[in-house]
């Protein structure tokens, strides 16, 4: 991704990038065609109203009929009703055609991102993901539903107007077309320096959404440090930012279509002098004087028009260009081309060969180094020490959030980064330390461990998690909304909600990561209990710096610097010495 926080807009890739639509537009060509058919007939109908106007002149006023004005004004109101109802359904096709084709592209990148691997978000920022699903796509849509729409049906009107501007008066089309040059200069000159200024602006809303998400999602953080003036301030500088960039596209912009006015209306006062100057010298007939003139309104309305929408295009080309970028990641961590299906059942077999991994933003630093461990079916094993010793990645590894950069890991005998991604995690249940709730309902956040759960199957998890009575206690009981983090619950409520997931979740393996560090005491001791009935028939592993939630444990191994520097039962550690020992002194000893 791009580095959103720099001044200096990127070179965009000029209008190449809106190539990368024709995907989402391709599957509604009816649509297109419909479009295409109306703006045609619309089109035709407003080309034929110059003709009426010159047959009124000529025909109507000159030999004062009233059959033939009557007929005229008749026929013109007929071509009225075609293009009112033409225009009506060209607006109708492309403008369903835009709302499909952007639900598709929006549904398409969410889908992307969501499946990118976790590399990708430690170095991206949600705030400004969002503004690409947003803000950039919300400037495709106006592209789509107006802009081509315009330019095309300007393209058409400016053609069509031509043609007939030829027919009508070849000597003022010549004198017209001397001047299309000097009407299409600025456009050249000025399109290449809004289309930069668009992909910067876009930047800095980004970079303002990135803010204001990362701020909001923090909100307790920032009270509780009475930081509100700090980062409204904050905010503020980067919508002053915003705005400034922005203010230099408006004015590019705004050159732009003056320029343009100024050189297209020049263009017709000449013409309209020249042509004044032959009505007066006999050589052209008013009637044909005032459908030329229409053509060429018609003509300089439609390079007005193009101009507009240029300006629109090289919007759409600097957000499809970011949009391109994000559909371009490609994650690292990715199903194998021949997938070997995981035994089932699954008896939970783990080892770790030799590990050996460095995280991508510390590549220097090796959190797990030669890391070797055996663990046998059903067997639950604590992993302990200090911050720091490599813990957290082992189960990040397990989960295969990443993979090693030397040795292997296997489940059941089978290499990790041979299995499916979804068949891998699919029999691995986690309670983490930081519990994600999610805008929902209470029975919907439990059911995030297995889908297809019924009603009663989330009650039992509940049960089992000790969360049963409190949810019961709610206003609406298991339909509850949680509200956005799950901010209407307590931290011991919410980690009893993660429990209650992987009791549902019925995985063979089962990670628990400080599995009861928001409980109290009695609660704690409940959840205990829920656990080693969890535990049964499971292989777990436990991750816990309190000790006395571990002692139960088959086995512990203590870790130090991304290595094994002990294993063994709670006393036997103890007797040991060492890392535990000390560990445990300073925990046990009042």
């Amino acid at each position: 991704m791009s580095d959103a926080t720099s001044d200096t807009p990127r070179p965009a890739r000029r209008l190449g990038a809106l190539r990368q639509l024709w995907p989402f537009l391709k599957p509604h060509r009816a649509l297109a065609i419909g479009w295409l058919l109306f703006l045609a007939l619309s089109s035709g109908a407003s080309l034929v109203l110059p003709m009426a106007f010159r047959h009124i002149i000529d025909q109507g006023f000159g030999h004062s009929s009233y059959a033939v004005i009557n007929r005229t004004f008749a026929a013109m109101f007929g071509v009225a009703l075609v293009l009112a109802v033409a225009t009506a359904a060209r607006y109708f096709c492309i403008t369903l055609l835009s709302e499909r084709a952007l639900a598709s592209l929006r549904k398409t990148l969410y889908a992307h991102v969501i499946r990118l691997d976790v590399s990708f978000f430690e170095r991206s920022r949600v705030g400004e993901l969002l503004s690409r699903l947003s803000a950039d796509t919300e400037v495709v849509q106006v592209l789509i539903s107006s802009g081509i729409s315009v330019a095309l049906r300007s393209a058409v009107m400016l053609l069509g107007a031509a043609v007939a501007m030829v027919w009508t008066a070849p000597s003022l089309a010549g004198l017209t077309a001397l001047v299309i040059p000097a009407v299409m200069l600025p456009i050249l000159v000025f399109g290449r320096r809004v289309q930069k200024l668009s992909r910067a602006s876009q930047d800095r809303l980004a970079d303002a959404a990135a803010i204001a998400n990362e701020t909001l999602n923090a909100s307790t953080a920032v009270k509780a440090y009475a930081r509100e003036d700090i980062e409204s301030t904050r905010y503020g500088s980067a919508i002053i930012r915003a705005l400034a960039t922005a203010r230099r596209r408006i004015g590019m912009r705004s050159l732009l279509t003056m320029s343009v006015i100024v050189l297209v209306f020049g263009a017709i006062t000449l013409v309209l002098w020249a042509g004044a100057r032959h009505v007066l010298a006999g050589t052209l007939d008013p009637g044909v004087l005032g459908q030329f003139v229409l053509y060429a309104i018609f003509a300089a309305g439609s390079v007005a028009g193009l101009s507009e929408v240029w300006g629109d295009v090289l919007r759409a080309a600097g957000a499809m260009e970011r949009i391109g970028e994000l559909l371009g990641e490609r994650a690292d961590i990715v199903d194998p081309a021949q997938p070997t299906t995981l035994p089932q059942p699954m008896h939970g077999a783990l080892r770790f060969d030799a590990v050996t991994f460095h995280y991508p933003t510390r590549p220097d630093t090796a959190a797990l180094h030669d890391f070797t461990l055996d663990i046998k079916p059903g067997e639950t094993v604590a992993l302990v020490g200090p911050s720091g010793a490599g813990k957290s990645t082992v189960f990040a590894l397990l989960l295969r959030f990443y993979d090693p950069q030397s040795g292997r890991i296997e489940i059941d005998g089978i290499d990790l980064r041979a299995a499916t991604l979804s068949d891998l995690r699919g029999a691995i249940a986690l309670v983490p330390q930081e519990t994600v709730i999610f805008a929902g309902s209470a029975a919907d956040n439990i059911r995030f461990g297995r889908q297809d759960a019924s009603d009663e199957e989330v009650r039992e998890a509940a049960r089992a998690a000790e969360a049963h009575d409190f949810i019961s206690a709610l206003n609406d009981g298991y339909a509850a909304e949680l509200g956005e983090r799950g901010v209407r619950l307590s931290g011991g409520q919410r980690q009893r909600i993660a429990i209650a997931r992987a009791i549902l979740r019925d995985a063979p393996l089962l990670l628990l990561d400080e599995a009861t560090s928001s409980l109290d005491a009695q609660s704690e001791a409940a959840i205990q209990q829920a656990l080693e009935r969890l535990e049964k028939g499971r292989t777990t592993l436990v991750i816990a710096h309190r000790l006395a939630t571990v002692q139960r444990a088959d086995r512990i191994v203590v870790m130090d610097g991304g290595r094994i520097v002990a294993q063994g039962t709670h006393e036997s550690l103890l007797a040991e010495g060492g890392l535990y020992a000390e560990l445990a002194r300073l925990q046990f000893v009042a």
